[in-house]
């Protein structure tokens, strides 16, 4: 199983994350898209028809998308399953898991960055309240969803006693908003989620800082 991903991309992130937990090794193929790797043809043609990253590829089989990959995972090998079967809980895990990956992420990951300054010309003050803004806003929404979910599902994790898909999405979103200074001061439950995360074996393996193609 080869796994094409960049150290600091949150979406591969959550895939490293849910590999970790599973017990899955990957040959690592770092993709920097920085420079812009994941728009070379090959890249494209081969690997992932989106140019991003992550993607993975089994044999003949070719998957991007953090959250189809992360399902296929859940197929592959269902122990320990990250996206419940029960039908109430599975949704509740999608709604969080899709408040992160849907509503924050594509507002602020690289290529909106890029195109804001280079291409709108917006100045690096700018650029940065637009990530604050979208981060707050978002967070206010996760941080309840989180509130909810502890009146019913006891536990460190966002949905009770083990990490499953939601905390694949939580725990990169906040690492990259903390990175660039947005302020988490009143997210109080997602803190201690991120937190307890930052102890756990799979967690501490898919940090960016360890992995092959890190940049300091």
């Amino acid at each position: 199983m080869e796994l094409y991903s960049f150290f600091n991309s949150s979406t591969s992130y959550r895939v490293r994350i849910a590999l970790a937990l599973k017990g899955l090794d990957t040959d690592y193929r770092g993709v920097n898209i920085r420079v812009g790797e994941q728009r070379d043809a090959g890249y494209i043609r081969e690997v992932n028809a989106s140019p991003s990253v992550p993607a993975i590829i089994e044999g003949n089989f070719r998957l991007g998308q953090s959250l189809a990959i992360i399902d296929w995972l859940d197929n592959l090998q269902p122990e320990p399953r990250l996206i419940p079967l029960q039908p109430e809980l599975r949704a509740r895990v999608l709604e969080l898991s899709c408040a992160i990956a849907c509503d924050i992420h594509p507002l602020n990951n690289l290529r909106v960055l890029n195109y804001l300054q280079g291409t709108l010309q917006i100045s690096p003050e700018q650029k940065s309240a637009w990530y604050s803004h979208w981060i707050a806003e978002g967070m206010e929404a996760v941080e309840r969803l989180l509130e909810r979910s502890a009146e019913q599902y006891d536990g460190p994790w966002a949905f009770g006693a083990a990490p499953g898909l939601a905390d694949c999405c939580l725990v990169p979103q906040v690492a990259n908003a903390l990175r660039m200074g947005c302020d988490f001061s009143s997210f109080a439950r997602t803190l201690a989620i991120y937190r307890h995360a930052a102890a756990h074996p799979a967690f501490i393996q898919a940090e960016p800082q360890r992995q092959p193609d890190y940049i300091a």
